[in-house]
């Protein structure tokens, strides 16, 4: 898709014409008094008659039967001015593009507020080019879609048509960017396993690499094995589809003292049977989701390598398929792992854990700043939060207000658990130094215990993001399907740095 800026007026020619207004503007708005103009005076009588306050997510829309160049008018709701801040102008674009979408619109036009500041600009950006996604990779004749949005324009408002500043247009390049790599994000969610496999995880990137001069290495099984990565190739022996275990680094361009490092690190269960526990099979397709962690990671790394930010970030997938075959992995097993302790396997269907334990070893051998891992990880942070919020564990209180504070303005619904000391017991084995999992309950408590076992003295967030990662309905920046939840975050505390 096209997008641009450009002054924004009445006469806007466009299929769908959207301007964004908050409550306490919606009276004197301008732009709304000059549409109403031209439409006769019917636009004020519609908010009326619909008692549209400009409350946030409201929406009023009208057919303009030829009074004006634009087929339709859409006023979207911000709530309070006070309250409009980057996530609900982003989401509000969004809406905006899945309209225009539903309308079979190929031309849009979204009026900003005020003078757009740069910020506003990037937001907007990353909000319609991400309400616009839809996968269609594998539909074909009349279920492909026969139109698609072409063009999107951010209309700057003012008295005459100002000039897109540097700052807006750097505001737009940085937001095509980011919504470019959450895109690429959902899309590897989105893959069929059969598609994206471990190899063909590290296919992409290896792309993501080329395309943005990252330095990248990929293990095989053998490699896997000589570096005694014995979880990850446990995890993995069950399918003929090998493992993989996937590295890139972003080091900007000279040296400077003291600049930070930062790790991420994706789970990437390309499918997840549960192996020998086999999951039941309702819900079982869904699996394909279990990389989105390591979608993260390599989504992440596209948009680092576009926005090019004074940290030195590295990126860390141990991607695997967990299937039931004469070679899977048992219950009752015992593996060493990359760290060197040994762990008693007590369910195969807890596995992401155990991919984690030794890409984790790996990434505290780099000495980061800081280490973040993202992981579909259990089924208990869903009871506990729900879908749309992710549960958040972390080692340093200052990291984590810092990181919630960016997620909060990105927008990503994040919930602090905690680390609670006493349920480490029932990782205790008699066996081997760990098992890997302890009692039903706090299960996602345990299972980020499990993984703090691996950190050494790092800082270190883990994100269980179980419920956002894959969604069953339309959220507010995009359909049914990968979100591309955690990026948005990441990238702002990336800033903060």
């Amino acid at each position: 898709m096209k997008i641009s800026l450009a002054h924004t007026h009445a006469a806007v020619d466009a299929d769908l014409f959207a301007i964004l207004v908050a409550e306490d503007e919606l009276a004197g708005d301008a732009l709304v008094t000059e549409l109403d103009a031209a439409l006769g005076g019917t636009l004020r009588a519609a908010i009326k008659d619909e008692e549209f306050t400009a409350r946030k997510d409201a929406t009023l829309a009208m057919q303009t039967y030829g009074k004006l160049p634009a087929r339709k008018v859409l006023l979207i709701g911000l709530g309070p001015s006070a309250k409009a801040g980057v996530p609900e102008l982003r989401a509000a674009a969004a809406k905006a593009a899945k309209t225009a979408n539903a309308d079979k619109a190929t031309r849009l036009h979204v009026a900003l507020r005020g003078a757009a500041a740069a910020d506003d600009v990037r937001a907007a950006t990353e909000g319609v080019l991400l309400g616009a996604y839809r996968f269609t990779k594998y539909l074909t004749g009349d279920r492909r879609p026969k139109k698609e949005l072409a063009q999107a324009v951010l209309g700057v408002r003012g008295a005459k048509a100002p000039k897109p500043s540097a700052a807006q247009k750097q505001a737009l390049a940085a937001g095509e960017s980011v919504a470019a790599a959450v895109t690429l994000a959902r899309d590897l969610v989105n893959e069929p396993p059969n598609e994206l496999t471990p190899a063909a995880l590290a296919d992409v990137a290896l792309n993501v690499a080329r395309t943005h001069g990252l330095k990248s290495m990929v293990w095989d099984r053998e490699k896997i094995r000589a570096n005694g990565m014995k979880l990850l190739d446990a995890v993995g022996r069950g399918s003929r589809n090998e493992p993989r275990f996937i590295h890139l680094t972003y080091k900007p361009a000279g040296a400077r003292k003291g600049r930070p490092k930062v790790c991420i690190v994706g789970k990437g269960l390309t499918f997840d049977s549960g192996g020998l526990c086999i999951k039941p099979a309702p819900g079982m397709g869904d699996m394909k989701s279990d990389m989105a962690g390591a979608a993260v990671a390599v989504g992440v790394m596209a948009a680092i390598g576009a926005l090019k930010p004074d940290v030195e970030v590295h990126a860390l997938v141990a991607a695997a398929e967990n299937m039931p075959d004469g070679d899977a992995y048992r219950p009752g097993d015992i593996f060493g792992s990359l760290d060197g302790k040994t762990v008693e396997i007590i369910n195969t269907d807890a596995e992401g854990r155990l991919v984690l334990a030794d890409a984790l070893a790996y990434a505290r051998k780099l000495e980061p700043d800081l280490l973040i891992d993202h992981a579909t990880l259990t089924g208990a942070c869903l009871v506990a939060l729900g879908t749309g919020t992710a549960g958040f564990f972390c080692n340093d209180d200052a990291v984590s207000q810092k990181y919630l504070d960016g997620a909060r303005a990105a927008g990503e619904a994040m919930w602090r658990m905690p680390l609670v000391e006493e349920l480490r017991e029932g990782l205790k084995s008699d066996v081997a130094d760990l098992k890997h999992t302890g009692d039903r309950y706090g299960g996602s408590i345990v299972g980020a215990l499990f993984l703090r076992e691996f950190i050494g003295d790092r800082k270190w967030i883990h994100l269980d993001i179980a419920g956002p990662a894959y969604l069953d309905r339309v959220s507010a920046l995009g359909p049914k399907g990968g979100t591309g939840f955690g990026i948005l975050s990441f990238l702002q505390y990336i800033a903060s740095l």
